[in-house]
């Protein structure tokens, strides 16, 4: 059944390797940022995945991997929302302040990698569309 909504719809089959790709680089891009923690497992977890799309994924869906390397970017840009500077909050035991940096930088190299991505994978598959 699987097969048959594939044909009649191929647009959605590209689409779906592009998020599973899109999946790999928010692990491998998580696990670059935390990779004192729990880093290396989701590297590992990302490489294996990335080996396996690679046997059967179209080439062009592999631009989601850099759209992947956003998620990171925009989480970056939460934790630091409040910055830049030393930020304070009140809590039952007191106040805990933390310096924050400029969220800015990290929400543009988001925009900018998911954009990226996302048009590079748009005329990619266009492109694809016409020649085959």
């Amino acid at each position: 059944m699987a097969d048959r909504e594939t044909a009649r719809n191929p647009d959605r089959h590209a689409w779906g390797w592009f998020v599973a790709w899109l999946a790999v680089g928010a692990c491998a891009g998580v696990g670059l940022a935390a990779l004192l923690s729990v880093g290396a497992v989701l590297l590992f977890l990302a490489a294996v995945a990335a080996g396996l799309l690679l046997r059967k994924t179209p080439k062009n869906a592999i631009v989601g991997l850099s759209a992947g390397l956003a998620v990171p970017l925009v989480y970056l840009t939460y934790l630091n929302r409040d910055g830049p500077g030393t930020v304070c909050h009140a809590s039952v035991d007191g106040q805990s302040c933390t310096d924050e940096y400029t969220p800015i930088p990290f929400l543009a190299g988001a925009v900018i990698l998911l954009c990226a991505g996302f048009l590079t994978f748009i005329m990619l598959h266009r492109r694809s569309k016409r020649t085959g």
